[in-house]
Protein backbone atom coordinates (compact mmCIF):
# COMPACT_ATOMS: atom_id res chain seq x y z
CA UNK A 1 0.00 0.00 0.00
CA UNK A 2 2.87 2.37 0.72
CA UNK A 3 4.35 1.72 -2.74
CA UNK A 4 0.95 2.32 -4.30
CA UNK A 5 0.57 5.57 -2.40
CA UNK A 6 4.01 6.75 -3.41
CA UNK A 7 3.34 5.90 -7.06
CA UNK A 8 0.04 7.78 -6.91
CA UNK A 9 1.72 10.81 -5.38
CA UNK A 10 4.42 10.71 -8.06
CA UNK A 11 1.79 10.56 -10.83
CA UNK A 12 -0.15 13.45 -9.29
CA UNK A 13 3.01 15.50 -8.97
CA UNK A 14 4.11 14.78 -12.55
CA UNK A 15 0.81 14.88 -14.47
CA UNK A 16 -1.63 16.56 -12.11
CA UNK A 17 -4.75 15.22 -10.42
CA UNK A 18 -5.96 13.62 -13.68
CA UNK A 19 -2.67 11.83 -14.35
CA UNK A 20 -4.19 8.41 -13.63
CA UNK A 21 -6.73 8.92 -16.41
CA UNK A 22 -3.97 9.98 -18.80
CA UNK A 23 -2.00 6.81 -18.09
CA UNK A 24 -5.05 4.56 -18.43
CA UNK A 25 -5.96 6.21 -21.73
CA UNK A 26 -2.41 5.83 -23.03
CA UNK A 27 -2.24 2.12 -22.21
CA UNK A 28 -5.69 1.61 -23.70
CA UNK A 29 -4.57 3.25 -26.94
CA UNK A 30 -1.43 1.08 -27.01
CA UNK A 31 -3.56 -2.06 -26.52
CA UNK A 32 -5.81 -1.03 -29.41
CA UNK A 33 -2.78 -0.59 -31.66
CA UNK A 34 -1.45 -4.01 -30.62
CA UNK A 35 -4.71 -5.84 -31.28
CA UNK A 36 -5.57 -4.00 -34.52
CA UNK A 37 -3.55 -6.35 -36.81
CA UNK A 38 -5.34 -9.36 -35.33
CA UNK A 39 -8.76 -7.79 -35.77
CA UNK A 40 -8.12 -6.75 -39.37
CA UNK A 41 -6.89 -10.17 -40.43
CA UNK A 42 -9.62 -11.53 -42.70
CA UNK A 43 -10.01 -14.54 -44.90
CA UNK A 44 -9.12 -14.17 -48.59
CA UNK A 45 -11.98 -13.15 -50.84
CA UNK A 46 -13.24 -16.05 -53.04
CA UNK A 47 -13.60 -13.58 -55.91
CA UNK A 48 -9.87 -12.91 -55.77
CA UNK A 49 -9.20 -16.65 -55.99
CA UNK A 50 -11.55 -16.91 -58.95
CA UNK A 51 -9.83 -13.98 -60.54
CA UNK A 52 -6.42 -15.63 -60.14
CA UNK A 53 -7.56 -18.95 -61.60
CA UNK A 54 -9.63 -17.52 -64.46
CA UNK A 55 -9.18 -18.62 -68.07
CA UNK A 56 -6.52 -17.08 -70.22
CA UNK A 57 -7.71 -13.76 -71.58
CA UNK A 58 -4.78 -13.19 -73.90
CA UNK A 59 -2.04 -10.77 -73.01
CA UNK A 60 -1.72 -8.99 -69.67
CA UNK A 61 -3.21 -5.76 -71.03
CA UNK A 62 -6.51 -7.46 -71.98
CA UNK A 63 -6.69 -9.20 -68.62
CA UNK A 64 -6.18 -5.93 -66.69
CA UNK A 65 -8.84 -4.28 -68.84
CA UNK A 66 -11.34 -7.05 -68.06
CA UNK A 67 -10.64 -6.74 -64.35
CA UNK A 68 -11.24 -2.96 -64.47
CA UNK A 69 -14.56 -3.53 -66.21
CA UNK A 70 -15.78 -6.04 -63.63
CA UNK A 71 -14.51 -4.53 -60.44
CA UNK A 72 -14.53 -1.05 -59.04
CA UNK A 73 -10.89 -0.07 -58.66
CA UNK A 74 -11.57 2.84 -56.28
CA UNK A 75 -10.51 2.22 -52.69
CA UNK A 76 -9.96 -1.53 -53.06
CA UNK A 77 -7.41 -1.48 -50.25
CA UNK A 78 -10.31 -1.03 -47.82
CA UNK A 79 -11.84 -4.40 -48.68
CA UNK A 80 -10.27 -6.15 -45.68
CA UNK A 81 -11.53 -3.45 -43.29
CA UNK A 82 -15.15 -3.53 -44.48
CA UNK A 83 -16.46 -5.72 -41.61
CA UNK A 84 -15.16 -3.13 -39.11
CA UNK A 85 -16.02 0.07 -40.98
CA UNK A 86 -19.51 -0.69 -42.27
CA UNK A 87 -22.52 -0.95 -39.92
CA UNK A 88 -23.79 -4.45 -39.20
CA UNK A 89 -27.45 -3.48 -39.37
CA UNK A 90 -28.69 -3.72 -42.95
CA UNK A 91 -31.23 -0.93 -42.45
CA UNK A 92 -28.57 1.46 -41.15
CA UNK A 93 -26.22 0.49 -43.97
CA UNK A 94 -28.92 1.10 -46.59
CA UNK A 95 -29.80 4.50 -45.14
CA UNK A 96 -26.14 5.56 -45.05
CA UNK A 97 -25.57 4.27 -48.57
CA UNK A 98 -28.59 6.17 -49.90
CA UNK A 99 -27.50 9.38 -48.15
CA UNK A 100 -24.05 9.13 -49.73
CA UNK A 101 -25.55 8.45 -53.15
CA UNK A 102 -27.78 11.51 -52.82
CA UNK A 103 -24.67 13.50 -51.90
CA UNK A 104 -22.90 12.32 -55.06
CA UNK A 105 -20.64 9.58 -53.62
CA UNK A 106 -21.50 6.46 -55.61
CA UNK A 107 -18.37 4.33 -55.33
CA UNK A 108 -18.59 0.81 -53.97
CA UNK A 109 -16.57 1.62 -50.84
CA UNK A 110 -18.26 4.95 -50.12
CA UNK A 111 -19.73 3.74 -46.82
CA UNK A 112 -16.38 2.39 -45.64
CA UNK A 113 -14.58 5.61 -46.58
CA UNK A 114 -17.26 7.65 -44.83
CA UNK A 115 -16.90 5.75 -41.55
CA UNK A 116 -13.12 5.74 -41.90
CA UNK A 117 -13.12 9.54 -42.11
CA UNK A 118 -15.39 9.79 -39.09
CA UNK A 119 -13.15 7.53 -37.02
CA UNK A 120 -9.89 9.06 -38.28
CA UNK A 121 -10.89 12.69 -37.75
CA UNK A 122 -12.37 11.91 -34.35
CA UNK A 123 -9.24 10.15 -33.13
CA UNK A 124 -6.88 12.75 -34.64
CA UNK A 125 -8.62 15.70 -33.02
CA UNK A 126 -8.96 13.76 -29.77
CA UNK A 127 -5.20 13.22 -29.69
CA UNK A 128 -4.57 16.86 -30.57
CA UNK A 129 -6.84 17.94 -27.75
CA UNK A 130 -5.04 15.62 -25.34
CA UNK A 131 -1.62 16.96 -26.39
CA UNK A 132 -2.83 20.53 -26.02
CA UNK A 133 -4.22 19.75 -22.58
CA UNK A 134 -0.91 18.25 -21.45
CA UNK A 135 1.14 21.15 -22.80
CA UNK A 136 -1.00 24.21 -22.03
CA UNK A 137 -3.63 22.90 -19.64
CA UNK A 138 -1.96 24.14 -16.46
CA UNK A 139 -1.25 22.34 -13.22
CA UNK A 140 -4.77 21.77 -11.87
CA UNK A 141 -7.30 21.86 -14.71
CA UNK A 142 -10.93 21.34 -13.85
CA UNK A 143 -12.93 18.40 -15.13
CA UNK A 144 -15.08 20.69 -17.31
CA UNK A 145 -11.98 22.15 -18.95
CA UNK A 146 -10.60 18.67 -19.63
CA UNK A 147 -13.87 17.52 -21.20
CA UNK A 148 -14.19 20.62 -23.40
CA UNK A 149 -10.54 20.55 -24.45
CA UNK A 150 -10.17 16.81 -25.09
CA UNK A 151 -13.62 15.45 -25.94
CA UNK A 152 -14.89 18.59 -27.70
CA UNK A 153 -12.51 18.40 -30.69
CA UNK A 154 -13.02 14.64 -30.89
CA UNK A 155 -16.79 15.05 -31.19
CA UNK A 156 -16.36 17.81 -33.77
CA UNK A 157 -14.07 15.61 -35.86
CA UNK A 158 -16.41 12.63 -35.55
CA UNK A 159 -19.53 14.50 -36.70
CA UNK A 160 -17.89 16.77 -39.30
CA UNK A 161 -18.12 14.18 -42.16
CA UNK A 162 -21.82 13.79 -41.39
CA UNK A 163 -22.29 17.56 -41.68
CA UNK A 164 -20.25 17.64 -44.90
CA UNK A 165 -22.30 14.87 -46.54
CA UNK A 166 -25.58 16.45 -45.47
CA UNK A 167 -24.48 19.81 -46.87
CA UNK A 168 -23.45 18.24 -50.17
CA UNK A 169 -26.79 16.46 -50.36
CA UNK A 170 -28.72 19.69 -49.83
CA UNK A 171 -26.68 21.51 -52.48
CA UNK A 172 -27.28 18.75 -55.02
CA UNK A 173 -31.00 18.66 -54.27
CA UNK A 174 -31.23 22.42 -54.69
CA UNK A 175 -29.38 22.17 -58.01
CA UNK A 176 -31.78 19.47 -59.21
CA UNK A 177 -34.82 21.46 -58.09
CA UNK A 178 -33.67 24.63 -59.87
CA UNK A 179 -32.86 22.93 -63.15
CA UNK A 180 -35.79 20.53 -63.36
CA UNK A 181 -38.37 22.94 -64.93
CA UNK A 182 -35.99 23.88 -67.78
CA UNK A 183 -35.15 20.20 -68.33
CA UNK A 184 -38.86 19.35 -68.53
CA UNK A 185 -39.46 22.06 -71.15
CA UNK A 186 -36.58 20.74 -73.23
CA UNK A 187 -37.80 17.17 -72.83
CA UNK A 188 -41.28 18.21 -73.96
CA UNK A 189 -39.82 19.81 -77.10
CA UNK A 190 -37.87 16.64 -77.87
CA UNK A 191 -40.89 14.37 -77.39
CA UNK A 192 -43.16 16.56 -79.51
CA UNK A 193 -40.47 16.61 -82.22
CA UNK A 194 -40.85 12.83 -82.58
CA UNK A 195 -38.12 11.44 -80.34
CA UNK A 196 -38.79 8.64 -77.89
CA UNK A 197 -38.59 9.16 -74.14
CA UNK A 198 -35.21 7.41 -73.95
CA UNK A 199 -33.75 9.55 -76.73
CA UNK A 200 -35.18 12.74 -75.25
CA UNK A 201 -33.68 11.98 -71.82
CA UNK A 202 -30.27 11.41 -73.41
CA UNK A 203 -30.56 14.63 -75.42
CA UNK A 204 -31.60 16.62 -72.36
CA UNK A 205 -28.65 15.27 -70.36
CA UNK A 206 -26.29 16.46 -73.10
CA UNK A 207 -27.90 19.89 -73.46
CA UNK A 208 -28.07 20.88 -69.77
CA UNK A 209 -24.64 19.53 -68.78
CA UNK A 210 -23.09 23.00 -68.61
CA UNK A 211 -25.98 24.69 -66.79
CA UNK A 212 -27.09 21.95 -64.38
CA UNK A 213 -24.39 19.24 -64.20
CA UNK A 214 -26.03 17.37 -61.31
CA UNK A 215 -29.35 16.90 -63.11
CA UNK A 216 -27.54 16.08 -66.35
CA UNK A 217 -25.62 13.33 -64.55
CA UNK A 218 -28.85 11.82 -63.21
CA UNK A 219 -30.48 11.85 -66.65
CA UNK A 220 -27.36 10.29 -68.17
CA UNK A 221 -27.50 7.46 -65.62
CA UNK A 222 -31.16 6.90 -66.50
CA UNK A 223 -30.39 6.79 -70.24
CA UNK A 224 -27.50 4.36 -69.78
CA UNK A 225 -29.56 2.03 -67.58
CA UNK A 226 -32.38 2.01 -70.13
CA UNK A 227 -29.97 1.19 -72.94
CA UNK A 228 -28.53 -1.61 -70.81
CA UNK A 229 -31.97 -3.28 -70.76
CA UNK A 230 -33.27 -2.31 -67.35
CA UNK A 231 -37.02 -1.73 -67.04
CA UNK A 232 -38.08 1.88 -67.46
CA UNK A 233 -40.27 1.93 -64.37
CA UNK A 234 -37.46 0.60 -62.18
CA UNK A 235 -34.96 3.05 -63.65
CA UNK A 236 -37.23 6.04 -63.06
CA UNK A 237 -38.00 5.01 -59.50
CA UNK A 238 -34.30 4.56 -58.80
CA UNK A 239 -33.75 8.08 -60.09
CA UNK A 240 -36.38 9.40 -57.69
CA UNK A 241 -34.65 7.68 -54.77
CA UNK A 242 -31.19 8.90 -55.82
CA UNK A 243 -32.27 12.51 -56.12
CA UNK A 244 -34.42 12.63 -52.97
CA UNK A 245 -36.50 15.51 -54.41
CA UNK A 246 -40.29 15.54 -54.30
CA UNK A 247 -40.54 17.03 -57.80
CA UNK A 248 -38.56 14.13 -59.30
CA UNK A 249 -40.67 11.59 -57.41
CA UNK A 250 -43.87 13.20 -58.71
CA UNK A 251 -42.41 13.24 -62.24
CA UNK A 252 -41.67 9.52 -62.00
CA UNK A 253 -45.22 8.87 -60.80
CA UNK A 254 -46.61 10.83 -63.77
CA UNK A 255 -44.56 8.82 -66.29
CA UNK A 256 -45.42 5.50 -64.65
CA UNK A 257 -49.13 6.28 -64.65
CA UNK A 258 -48.94 7.48 -68.24
CA UNK A 259 -47.34 4.20 -69.28
CA UNK A 260 -49.83 2.15 -67.23
CA UNK A 261 -52.98 3.82 -68.61
CA UNK A 262 -51.67 4.24 -72.15
CA UNK A 263 -52.04 8.02 -72.29
CA UNK A 264 -49.83 10.35 -74.30
CA UNK A 265 -46.45 11.07 -72.77
CA UNK A 266 -46.29 14.50 -74.41
CA UNK A 267 -49.62 15.56 -72.85
CA UNK A 268 -48.47 14.42 -69.41
CA UNK A 269 -45.16 16.25 -69.82
CA UNK A 270 -46.92 19.42 -71.01
CA UNK A 271 -49.20 19.56 -67.97
CA UNK A 272 -46.44 18.70 -65.50
CA UNK A 273 -43.97 21.16 -67.07
CA UNK A 274 -46.54 23.93 -66.67
CA UNK A 275 -47.00 23.01 -63.02
CA UNK A 276 -43.24 23.03 -62.46
CA UNK A 277 -42.93 26.51 -63.96
CA UNK A 278 -45.71 27.78 -61.69
CA UNK A 279 -44.07 26.09 -58.73
CA UNK A 280 -40.73 27.75 -59.50
CA UNK A 281 -42.44 31.16 -59.62
CA UNK A 282 -44.10 30.42 -56.28
CA UNK A 283 -40.74 29.51 -54.72
CA UNK A 284 -39.23 32.77 -55.98
CA UNK A 285 -42.17 34.76 -54.57
CA UNK A 286 -41.84 32.94 -51.24
CA UNK A 287 -38.15 33.87 -50.99
CA UNK A 288 -38.96 37.47 -51.92
CA UNK A 289 -41.64 37.67 -49.21
CA UNK A 290 -39.27 36.39 -46.53
CA UNK A 291 -36.58 38.89 -47.48
CA UNK A 292 -37.96 41.86 -45.43
CA UNK A 293 -38.09 39.72 -42.31
CA UNK A 294 -34.49 38.61 -42.81
CA UNK A 295 -33.38 42.20 -43.41
CA UNK A 296 -34.93 43.43 -40.17
CA UNK A 297 -32.10 42.14 -37.99
CA UNK A 298 -29.43 43.51 -40.34
CA UNK A 299 -31.17 46.89 -40.38
CA UNK A 300 -31.34 47.03 -36.60
CA UNK A 301 -27.67 46.07 -36.22
CA UNK A 302 -26.07 48.23 -38.90
CA UNK A 303 -28.45 51.19 -39.33
CA UNK A 304 -29.98 52.05 -35.96
CA UNK A 305 -26.74 52.34 -33.89
CA UNK A 306 -25.03 54.78 -36.31
CA UNK A 307 -28.25 56.80 -36.55
CA UNK A 308 -28.54 57.06 -32.78
CA UNK A 309 -24.87 58.02 -32.55
CA UNK A 310 -25.33 60.81 -35.09
CA UNK A 311 -28.55 62.17 -33.54
CA UNK A 312 -27.89 61.74 -29.83
CA UNK A 313 -24.08 61.99 -29.79
CA UNK A 314 -23.77 65.80 -29.98
CA UNK A 315 -26.38 66.30 -27.26
CA UNK A 316 -24.64 63.86 -24.92
CA UNK A 317 -21.32 65.59 -25.59
CA UNK A 318 -22.75 69.01 -24.71
CA UNK A 319 -24.39 67.69 -21.56
CA UNK A 320 -21.17 66.02 -20.41
CA UNK A 321 -19.22 69.23 -21.14
CA UNK A 322 -21.67 71.35 -19.12
CA UNK A 323 -21.63 69.00 -16.15
CA UNK A 324 -17.92 68.30 -15.96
Amino acid sequence: MEDYGQALEFINAALGPLGVFYIVGFFGFVMILMTAPLLFRTKPDPLNKLKGSSVNLGNKKDKDKAIRLRYDSGGRQLERFKPYLEPKDQKTYTATRMKLIQAGYRTRNAVSIYHLFRFGLGMALLLLGTVYMLVAGGDNPSLTTVILTVLGPGLVGYYFPDYWVERRRQVRQEDVTNGFPDALDLMLVCVEAGQSLDQSILRVSAEIKNSYPTLAEEFEIVANEMRAGKERVTVLRDMGERCGVSDISAFVTVLVQSASFGTSVSDALRVYASEMRDKRVMRAEEKANTLPTKMTLATMMFTVPPLLLILVGPSLYEISTALF
